[in-house]
């Protein structure tokens, strides 16, 4: 039976690790309102730019000339670009490893079709699991996944369309965690390369002041870059609702320890005082 010193250690201990998960929820908790302001307020922007490119798209559809164009050029898989955006840190829960499980589900079923596979690494999570691992990595970067910018995101993109344009692979994938809501993330694979313009009828109201064909052109790397935007901000925020639920239950799991121990630690201390009363009446007992 453990003494009432260690128990006493161990609820010592429980309580210091209550309050720094506290903290770490409290901290999610402040920084999950401006990451979801950020995802939300770019919904609008994203879907906008989308609504714009079908309908550009629609109007061009009559010019041979848009596809030829290199980002839309379809090309046989066989090599493959997987851009998997994980967390810096750990303490979310299943955050991380629903994604990196999600990547090694991507990597065999491309590897059994034939395919090879290079991986763009972002996010120290990612990065220290299959850099251990007999994978192709094209690129890591670490240290952005909660304040990514548009300029990070833009410096994919573009690393991105060259690698495509020139032939180094044959596809590009993003795969992220997409914000839903506090309680819920979900594990998103999106192809963003080789685009597939948005289908729906031509525009009737629309006068373009240069060619739809040309101004496809110029719109698809900017939608490229925006969907690469998206994916960080939408990682951003679900990875601080993750943590925030992880801490959450955490501390709920510290209290109900603390409860038990407590109760334990009574429940030896009166067995401690039981039987020093009763080696003192069965030594008064024996001086009679």
């Amino acid at each position: 039976m453990p003494s009432l010193i260690d128990i006493r250690r161990r609820i010592r201990s429980v309580k210091n690790t209550q309050q720094i998960t506290k903290a770490m929820k409290m901290v999610s908790t402040a920084k999950l309102r401006k990451a979801q302001d950020r995802v939300i307020n770019s919904r609008p922007f994203a879907r906008m730019a989308a609504e714009v490119l079908q309908k550009v798209s629609a109007a061009a559809s009559g010019d041979e000339r848009i596809f030829e164009h290199p980002l839309l050029a379809r090309r046989v898989e066989k090599t493959a670009q997987l851009v998997l955006i994980t967390a810096d840190r750990g303490l979310a829960g299943a955050f991380n490893t629903n994604l990196i499980k999600a990547a090694q589900q991507f990597l065999a079923e491309k590897n059994a079709a034939g395919v090879q596979v290079e991986f763009e690494l972002y996010g120290r999570k990612g990065r220290d699991f299959f850099t251990r691992r007999p994978v192709t990595i094209s690129g890591e970067v670490t240290g952005i996944s909660q304040n990514a910018s548009f300029a990070d995101a833009e410096t994919l993109a573009n690393k991105l369309i060259r690698r495509f344009e020139t032939a180094e692979v044959d596809s590009v994938y993003l795969l992220f965690n997409e914000f839903k809501s506090v309680l819920a993330q979900r594990v998103t694979l999106r192809r963003i390369l080789p685009m597939a313009l948005p289908e729906g009828e031509a525009p009737q109201d629309y006068i373009f002041e240069q060619p739809p064909a040309e101004l496809l052109g110029r719109m698809l790397p900017a939608y490229v870059q925006i969907q690469a935007l998206e994916a960080f901000l939408e990682t951003a925020a679900a990875e601080h609702a993750a943590r925030m639920t992880a801490m959450e239950s955490a501390s709920s799991n510290a209290a109900e320890v603390i409860s038990k121990l407590t109760l334990y630690m009574n429940q030896v201390r009166q067995a401690s005082i039981t039987r020093e009363i009763i080696e003192v009446v069965s030594g008064a007992g024996a001086l009679e």
